[in-house]
């Protein structure tokens, strides 16, 4: 049994990665409803917390059918992170995550995300200012290293496990890698062999089927994977791994059915969470991912992101589910949104 702190997570937990506009409450849902185990909040600035920012303060929403669930939180000043931490705490999250993986120019020169690789002093004072401001089970995301030359995960591991947190996700990439190339979890299981290692170890970098999870399960040991771009408009993912690993074999794909239904609780939880205007015109980013891969579907897509009431969209749906019935789509890669967002935080 895998645990975090108090937090039972079962045997091999899947945990959706946070990402930046992607991993909000209806996201969140669907994901849930189709075998995630813990997850994570978009990452929230510091800084933007503590100012009151609307958008900080809107991400701070949980719901109690996600738990377990954590807050994700990043920064580069100590004081910033232990207050920051403090009001996450009232929130009543089953955890706080701390991002120090994050490689995007705009949280990176801010001495923020993956920034604070360069400087692992800081980042040890970082997670224990918020260890120390906390009630809640303290995890960290972060990366191998800054670049190939300092590939200092293993000290970071040993260094953050001393502080007090609970868990640690490793996504196999440097921050100079940014989601290029392949990710090296090689080092991802030095990490989980190194015996003075007692907290779990998470992997995370290109899972994006059953079949890839379980042999990276079986070949470096890991207690368990995050999930992050592979989930974007494919939810299932969740579910076929854990049917993989119980049977030895494939769940059957969704039907245009049980794809349509998910596309409509993810925009009715949309709707219902930032109102409709606002809900409708962000579930746009999403069509394209879930209906990828079925022929000629390009003038529904269209049609989708053009309408404007919920009972449009839920017509169109309707039509789609019945043109498409009994068509399965052949193997789809990981998902990809415009660049700066979807980012696996």
């Amino acid at each position: 049994m895998v645990r975090i702190g108090q937090i039972e997570l079962g045997d091999f937990p899947l945990l959706l990665a946070p990402m930046e506009d992607v991993s909000d409450p209806p996201f969140r849902a669907v994901c849930k409803d189709n075998g995630a185990d813990l997850m994570y909040t978009e990452f929230i600035s510091s800084e933007g917390l503590i100012r009151d920012a609307i958008k900080s303060r809107q991400k701070l929403d949980i719901f109690e059918y996600e738990r377990p669930v954590g807050i994700q939180i990043f920064g580069g000043d100590e004081e910033a992170m232990a207050l920051s931490a403090r009001i996450v705490d009232a929130t009543n999250p089953d955890l706080v995550d701390i991002n120090f993986g994050c490689p995007v120019k705009k949280v990176v020169s801010k001495g923020a995300g993956a920034g604070v690789l360069k400087d692992i002093d800081l980042m040890v004072r970082l997670t224990a200012a918020v260890v120390r401001s906390t009630s809640k089970p303290v995890t960290v995301k972060t990366r191998l290293g800054w670049d190939e030359s300092s590939l200092n995960i293993e000290e970071v591991a040993e260094r953050l496990q001393d502080t007090g947190i609970k868990a640690l996700s490793i996504h196999g990439r440097t921050r100079a890698q940014m989601y290029k190339g392949h990710a090296d979890w090689s080092l991802i299981a030095k990490v989980k062999n190194n015996p003075r290692i007692q907290i779990p170890i998470f992997g995370n970098g290109d899972i994006d089927s059953a079949e890839k999870a379980v042999a990276y399960k079986n070949r470096y040991g890991v207690d368990g994977i995050m999930i992050g771009r592979a989930a974007i408009g494919y939810p299932w993912i969740f579910n076929e791994i854990k049917h993989f690993i119980a049977t030895g074999e494939h769940a059957a794909a969704p039907t245009i059915q049980q794809r349509t239904e998910v596309i409509r609780k993810h925009l009715l939880k949309s709707v219902e969470w930032k109102g409709e205007v606002v809900g409708i015109l962000e579930m746009r980013r999403h069509y394209t991912n879930y209906l990828k891969g079925f022929p000629h579907i390009k003038e529904f897509r269209n049609q989708l992101v053009n309408l404007k009431t919920v009972e449009e969209i839920e017509a169109v749906l309707a039509e789609i589910a019945i043109r498409y019935n009994g068509f399965i789509p052949e193997k789809r890669t990981i998902a990809s949104f415009p660049e700066g967002d979807g980012c696996a935080c």
